[in-house]
């Protein structure tokens, strides 16, 4: 195919994809909770500020981490003065939850060139991801139903990033105004425990969520936010032990 015509095919993609219904569809089921996330990205914009980043480096630390968790981590390791290699252990850490997210969605993306991987798996976070296995709980086998979840991720991907960018920038600039003490993170982990708590639709799926919140509580005392390490490891580790006592509960929650 020559590069005319790849580009051609992939502008007739990117179409079909914005025309998509569930396109629409995921902007508008990740609206609900993006004031949450948009008040936890200008937090996150005014720590940055704060911590003594120049704008430059916290415009250039929103558009390329784009982890609200890992740039709040990372950041007073950067104000004093850590080794890299320290800052970017501990931003690993925080973020470990995402290998978890990642292995699930493999059988919604892996048929998907590598690039675009790369792109989807920027842009997906949290709240777009568990709406996702909301809205579609197994990866689809055919072409269709392999466009619909598509359309519907990079719906609300797509929103969730405008959202984030938009006041975190936002509070880059106003941070002389705006003082971290409002706490206005909170709301965006007010906006992730409703979804979490409406993807609580089973026995087990309840038992994780409650053993990862017992030992995220229990393990808070750990440095670089480690606790939710322990608290995924102790909810998978759970699960995993829990699973051939339930066969009819793995369904359901499969």
């Amino acid at each position: 195919m020559s590069a005319v015509s790849a580009a051609a095919h992939w502008r007739a993609s990117l179409s079909a994809l914005l025309r998509h219904a569930e396109f629409r569809l995921g902007a508008r089921e990740i609206a609900g909770v993006a004031p949450g996330l948009a008040a936890w990205g200008m937090m996150t914009g005014v720590a940055m500020v704060n911590s003594g980043m120049s704008a430059l480096e916290a415009v250039a630390m929103t558009l390329l981490v784009y982890a609200g968790s890992s740039q709040l981590a990372a950041i007073p390791l950067i104000a004093a003065g850590a080794p890299a290699w320290v800052i970017l252990a501990t931003s690993f850490c925080v973020n470990l939850r995402f290998v978890v997210l990642s292995a699930h969605l493999r059988g919604y993306l892996m048929h998907l060139p590598r690039p675009l991987r790369l792109l989807v798996g920027y842009c997906t976070v949290d709240m777009s991801y568990v709406l996702l296995v909301r809205r579609f709980p197994d990866p689809a086998n055919e072409l269709a139903g392999r466009q619909a979840q598509l359309a519907y991720l990079a719906g609300g991907s797509a929103l969730g990033w405008v959202s984030w960018q938009a006041a975190s920038l936002l509070g880059i600039a106003l941070a002389q105004w705006i003082p971290v003490s409002w706490g206005l993170g909170f709301a965006g982990i007010l906006a992730l425990i409703g979804v979490g708590c409406s993807l609580a639709s089973s026995p087990m799926r309840r038992v994780s969520a409650g053993v990862a919140s017992a030992a995220a509580v229990a393990a808070f005392a750990l440095p670089y936010k480690l606790n939710i390490v322990v608290a995924i490891a102790a909810a998978v580790a759970l699960c995993l032990l829990l699973e051939p006592l339930a066969p009819s509960e793995r369904r359901a929650a499969s």
